[in-house]
């Protein structure tokens, strides 16, 4: 499924001024069993008691947070505490992100295809968009204005359905990735240039930032696709340094490939480099990406460095709110 096409969108102008600059997107979910079938139960919240301690020491840092937040976490009183601290604190914007398979209502059989909620019927994706939106204005007061689909599961009615509610920023789309073998959608096509989409434009599109280093890195997303058709053909490219796709997240990305890739974004004159992670990594055992004390040590060297870099190289960051501005 290919929910937008790049020929679509309209190129963000960005005002004079604005820079390079970066943006940190958190998905803040329960935590649950990554391997196992997906079910409306059996999750759990606890991983976001982490959250405050860690949202003050990356604004410690100079770091502009925005939590995509899902359905249990904003129905959970403890977890809602959390947010409301994080909120406090500054430096921090409250987001959606729909999880399908724990937002009311359930009226979906579960499967991997309806794990992304643009597959849904367009009223049913509504009903949980708005029970989503609904629990998080409770929060904070005032209606979320920023969106990312679980699995990054856009639809083809989904950025209607946001435009309708009063979002303005969605950051669903990963540039580069293709979920069509589990039933989602096809990002190919989409660059790391924020653009304009949604009915009249209303609808600012944010990409996961996703750039191909290496010594053939200009050959870029064709290479990539034959090589997928290759027997361990990427992995041999990436250890080669001829080709590697590296994705702007702590998780499952080494440090150097990130480094690498972050010059290589300066320089190519990706104007907004948007990273992500998800909320559970915070504490030990609940995400694949963290599983014990070393790799959470593992998690902080690596936005040290990372960090470390951008500042040398004049990035500053930005809030969901610099971005719409600036747009």
């Amino acid at each position: 499924m290919i929910p937008f096409r790049p020929a679509d969108g309209r190129p963000v102008v960005w005002r004079d001024g604005f820079g390079t600059r970066f943006t940190v997107f958190v998905d803040t979910e329960e935590e649950f069993d990554w391997r196992a079938p997906f079910r409306h139960d059996g999750w759990g919240v606890s991983a976001v008691a982490a959250l405050p301690a860690a949202h003050a020491r990356m604004a410690a840092m100079g770091v502009e947070s925005c939590y995509l937040v899902d359905y249990p976490i904003a129905t959970d009183p403890a977890a809602i505490d959390a947010l409301r601290a994080v909120a406090a604190h500054g430096h921090a914007t409250i987001g959606a992100q729909l999880h399908p398979w724990v937002n009311p209502p359930f009226d979906e059989a579960l499967s991997s295809y309806s794990s992304f909620a643009g597959n849904l019927p367009p009223a049913l994706e509504a009903a949980k968009l708005d029970r989503l939106t609904a629990a998080l204005t409770a929060i904070t007061g005032t209606a979320p204005t920023v969106y990312r689909a679980g699995r990054y599961g856009l639809g083809p009615n989904t950025l209607g359905l946001l435009a309708a509610r009063g979002y303005a920023l969605d950051s669903s789309m990963r540039a580069r990735y293709d979920y069509g073998a589990q039933g989602g959608p096809d990002y190919r096509g989409i660059g790391n240039d924020a653009f304009h989409t949604g009915p009249d434009g209303a609808i600012v599109e944010l990409p996961l930032t996703t750039v191909f280093t290496g010594r053939l890195r200009r050959a870029g997303q064709p290479l990539y696709r034959a090589a997928g058709r290759v027997p361990r053909g990427r992995g041999l490219l990436a250890r080669s340094g001829m080709l590697h796709r590296v994705a702007l997240t702590p998780e499952d990305m080494p440090l150097p490939d990130v480094l690498e890739a972050v010059r290589v974004a300066v320089g190519e004159g990706v104007r907004v480099l948007n990273f992500a992670y998800h909320s559970p990594s915070l504490v030990p055992g609940h995400t694949p990406y963290v599983r014990d004390a070393a790799d959470l040590a593992a998690f902080w060297r690596w936005w040290d460095a990372v960090l470390g870099l951008l500042d040398r190289l004049g990035v500053r960051a930005a809030s969901s709110d610099d971005i719409l501005a600036a747009a």
